[in-house]
């Protein structure tokens, strides 16, 4: 099997970047932004984040089902990425940009555009990748490739309003806002260009015959891939809430908000550093017991933030620098590949690759635990009677400190707890792979006497 060219690689990982780099402000700036600047409570914008990712579950499939229905001279993903680009931009400029009368029902109504344009995009982007090799290593380069882009994406997001901290003193969520909305909406159109240019048509077009329900039945027969995105679920839930809480963190706990992307740059700096070591001990322990301890290891470092005040703001380095490697191994290097072999299990079950099916039903879990978090967040913030507009009084910022710092906690030892047992070690995906070449092996010998 020919290995795709690097530069095939780079081109069809490059739309990721402005991708996730417009996605991270809303979930870490947004909320505080609405809050402080706009004035909403902070229950109404959890609310209204939630609502616009439970549309997900009806434009996730239905994007599915239509992008692989699609017949047309540019291919069946080529052309929904390409529409995708309107909506996603409207929606970028309206929520970082929003006019001065803007309340509950502008936030609502562009966060459903803007989730509409992000699936238009990104369940035909990520079939297209799965399609354009049917080898097994090839496909783990791929969306080891488009990982790698996200990890960029995000880091960008912080280290450009930390350059314009640094060199020009525009600091606070509305600048940061300002900031990353102006450049995703010059890189978006680049990028996409660049992607929809270079990456080549699919070298196998991944169907399925078996009917939906049927298929529905199957995945929920997978054992390991349940006890997977139950975990994957548990442990997201923990980071999507310490994520948006940052700001909030930063700002009102070390009265340091100015400072925030300088941490946060920190933060994905070290979760990309630590991808390598994580993959290395996965190869000498094994892929879920070194998931496990990337749980434990987040979970014991995340309440030292609770010893952290007023002026404490470069304390918060040590602890972000072990958090944020720690979550380099359960949110970006493992579950990745867990997840490829998951599928192999599938297809020696179904006798046909699924593999855009759990990418589209994995890319709504991401999607929907990201909002979960956040809801998470920020209604707990307005139980402890927390608002970023007002004075907050001891006890309603110890409410935030222990949601910060311990909450996150409850949830990562829960997901490695879900983990244990799992399944597919070394050994057994061994023995999955070896079923799975007997019987195409069984099928190529049937099709050559006939």
């Amino acid at each position: 099997m020919q290995k795709l060219k690097t530069s095939t690689l780079f081109c069809y990982a490059l739309v990721d970047v402005p991708v996730v780099m417009s996605i991270f402000p809303i979930i870490v700036f947004l909320p505080r932004f609405y809050n402080s600047e706009v004035g909403l409570p902070l229950a109404t914008i959890g609310m209204v984040l939630l609502i616009s990712r439970i549309f997900d579950v009806i434009t996730d499939p239905l994007m599915g089902y239509i992008s692989d229905h699609t017949r047309s001279r540019w291919g069946r993903r080529r052309p929904w990425i390409l529409l995708s680009i309107p909506f996603m931009m409207a929606g970028i400029y309206q929520l970082f940009l929003p006019p001065e009368d803007a309340g509950w029902g502008h936030l609502l109504f562009w966060s459903m555009l803007l989730s509409i344009g992000t699936t238009m995009m990104l369940i035909p982007y990520y079939a297209w990748g799965a399609e354009l090799s049917p080898d097994y290593n090839e496909r783990s380069r791929v969306t080891g490739a488009r990982a790698m882009a996200g990890v960029a994406g995000s880091f960008l997001a912080q280290a450009i309003p930390a350059i314009a901290l640094l060199a020009f003193a525009i600091g606070g969520s509305a600048a940061v806002l300002q900031i990353v909305g102006y450049t995703m909406l010059i890189l978006m159109p680049i990028c996409v260009v660049i992607t929809l240019w270079g990456t080549p048509d699919a070298q196998v077009q991944i169907t399925s015959t078996v009917p939906l329900f049927k298929g529905l039945k199957l995945m929920a027969k997978n054992g390991p891939f349940l006890q997977l995105a139950i975990a994957f679920t548990v442990g997201s839930i923990g980071l999507s809430i310490t994520t948006p809480l940052y700001i909030f963190f930063i700002a009102d706990v070390l009265n340091a908000e100015e400072k925030a992307p300088y941490m946060l740059a920190f933060f994905y700096i070290a979760n990309l550093a630590s991808i390598p070591m994580w993959v290395k001990l996965s190869t000498i322990f094994g892929k879920h017991k070194t998931y496990m301890s990337s749980f434990v290891l987040i979970a014991l470092a995340h309440p030292f933030y609770m010893l952290l005040g007023p002026g404490d703001f470069w304390y918060m380095l040590p602890i972000t620098l072990v958090t944020g490697a720690a979550a380099g191994g359960f949110s970006s290097a493992l579950p990745y590949s867990m997840k490829a072999d998951v599928i192999d299990y599938d297809t020696l079950l179904s006798g046909e690759n699924r593999a855009a099916f759990f990418l589209s039903s994995w890319s709504f879990i991401q999607k929907l635990v990201a909002s979960l978090g956040a809801a998470i967040a920020t209604f707990g913030l307005a139980a402890v009677g927390f608002d970023a507009g007002k004075e907050n009084s001891e006890e309603e910022l110890f409410g935030l400190r222990i949601m910060f710092s311990t909450l996150p906690s409850v949830f990562y030892l829960g997901a490695a707890a879900l983990m244990i047992g799992y399944p597919i070690t070394a050994t057994r995906h061994a023995e999955i792979r070896k079923e799975l070449e007997a019987r195409d092996s069984g099928a190529a010998g049937a099709t050559t006497t006939a």
